[in-house]
């Protein structure tokens, strides 16, 4: 019989043993984008059109989930362990619509994510394992939601800057082969002061095969999520804002590279003929960050 893992506590197999290790530096031309979220389904409501469109751009996208989202349910006669396996076999058939390479799983406790050094240790050795250029995770400041959500949005930005790059932070890494990375692009989803927008007009479909891989926490039909999305995007586009866009707050930390696709900037800005500022991509505007329908959980 397989034994559960505890429900309140740090997994029993100690996450940096389960998240994969990759030692070598990637190719010159590849560029690579790492994914921190809490649960299973995080990243489709809130990126899955920007990661749809990195993969297509040719970028290397890997997703860590901290939680295996084994609380995420109302049916008491479901256990934990099932449904976290569940959860994420759902997040490995929404990965595959998107393009993505890996999938990581942390298996921490649903609801009992802690700002622990534990914890940052591990994002740590999976940022210097994954090497990626750009990090999307969580915005932790965004006010009151799901805790879980707002502890990984704060430790990946504390693991991104400045842990991962100093060796001195977990040296202990190097035994295993892994050095320093720089991680120079950070994107926050989730913000409620979004300023980098990034057009997924042409990945509907694919966001929305890939919500519905998430068959636990999603119960509406692909029409009705087209059709709620439609709705909203539709608002957005009557009061001025980017329709078909998912909204972030970008952070650079030097030397970066950014998502290549910002059509949607720059068609905003041949609508306004006297933008306030002339960067479209430090340009402040409404937020625009898509929100498909209420899941049943998280």
């Amino acid at each position: 019989m397989t034994t559960a893992p505890p429900t309140t506590g740090p997994p029993t197999t100690p996450p940096a043993a389960q998240a994969a290790t990759n030692t070598a530096a990637p190719p010159a031309d590849e560029k690579r984008a790492l994914v921190i979220m809490a649960h299973p389904d995080d990243i489709e409501f809130t990126c899955g059109g920007t990661v749809a469109n990195l993969a297509d751009d040719g970028w290397r996208v890997s997703f860590c989930l901290v939680t295996s989202g084994d609380k995420g349910s109302k049916d008491d006669t479901l256990i934990a362990w099932d449904l976290g396996r569940m959860r994420e076999a759902e997040q490995e058939a929404a990965s595959k619509r998107l393009g993505v390479t890996e999938c990581i799983f942390l298996r921490w406790p649903d609801g009992f994510v802690e700002d622990s050094a534990e914890l940052r240790a591990t994002l740590v050795r999976v940022i210097r394992s994954q090497q990626p250029d750009l990090l999307i995770t969580w915005d932790g400041y965004r006010g009151f939601n799901h805790r879980d959500h707002r502890t990984v949005g704060l430790v990946a930005l504390d693991a991104a800057f400045p842990l991962a790059r100093t060796p001195h932070y977990f040296p202990e890494h190097a035994d295993e082969g892994l050095g320093p990375h720089r991680v120079n692009t950070v994107l926050l989803a989730g913000s409620r002061e979004p300023n980098y927008f990034v057009d997924v007009g042409r990945q509907l479909d694919r966001k929305i095969s890939a919500l519905l891989c998430h068959a636990s926490q999603v119960q509406a039909t692909r029409e009705e999520l087209s059709q709620r999305m439609r709705k909203r995007q539709s608002e957005a586009a009557a009061q001025g804002r980017i329709p078909w866009a998912e909204g972030f707050r970008r952070m650079t930390f030097g030397g970066a590279g950014a998502p290549s696709r910002t059509a949607a900037l720059r068609a905003q800005a041949k609508r306004d003929p006297n933008p306030k500022q002339t960067d479209p991509q430090a340009a402040q505007q409404p937020g625009t960050a898509d929100h498909p329908p209420d899941r049943k959980e998280h």
